[in-house]
């Protein structure tokens, strides 16, 4: 799975990656060297509904059919596999988001249970910036009217590497090519994507 990830290039660098400016207004964008998931932060995304903004989402999807917003603890990941199945993601499928890194860190069991782990950085050569393929909701907060716009990571089944390092569940977030980003957001089938053949290099933590 992918709930911990880093973003330490500055905004110059990653508008000019992703060809595309942070929102007016916005908060000023703050490299991290590590974002926890279950923190809920708000991320610079792209999405197909405006291609050259980078907006700010909540990670941790919510559904607009959700009562409150208690699923985003649950939607940080979504399966590629189930992606039209699961009921807090088959009316979004189409939402397709960008969610600029460049960096994730994932933890090797080192023991069966898990007592004993290895934390890694898993980053592209130079820890250049890339792009994980997300999905994206826009959700009311029925008490106070809010609009909350938040994202979830899609994963995969683990490439060779990932498999070694994820060694429990084997997973890996979708890493998207440059080349393949237009074709994720314009809502290409998911098959295109559940294999991640990038050059990635983990380095122990």
């Amino acid at each position: 799975m992918c709930y911990h990830k880093k973003l330490q290039h500055q905004k110059a660098a990653i508008e000019q990656r992703f060809k595309a400016e942070f929102e007016p207004n916005a908060t000023a964008f703050q490299p991290t060297a590590h974002s926890n998931g279950f923190t809920f932060p708000k991320d610079p995304v792209i999405t197909n509904k405006d291609t050259k903004t980078l907006h700010y989402y909540q990670w941790g999807l919510i559904p607009a059919w959700a009562k409150d917003d208690s699923f985003k603890q649950y939607t940080l990941n979504a399966k590629i596999e189930t992606l039209h199945e699961k009921p807090s993601f088959k009316n979004v499928v189409n939402n397709r988001c960008l969610i600029p890194a460049d960096g994730f860190y994932e933890w090797q069991w080192l023991d069966p249970k898990g007592k004993q782990k290895q934390q890694y950085l898993i980053t592209l050569p130079n820890e250049a910036l890339f792009a994980f393929g997300g999905i994206w909701s826009e959700w009311v907060d029925k008490t106070t009217g809010e609009i909350v716009h938040s994202y979830s990571i899609v994963t995969t089944a683990a490439n060779a590497l990932m498999s070694k390092i994820h060694n429990t569940k084997k997973r890996i977030p979708v890493i998207l090519s440059p080349e393949n980003e237009n074709n994720w957001l314009n809502g290409q089938s998911f098959e295109a994507f559940k294999t991640v053949n990038l050059d990635l290099k983990a380095t122990p933590v």
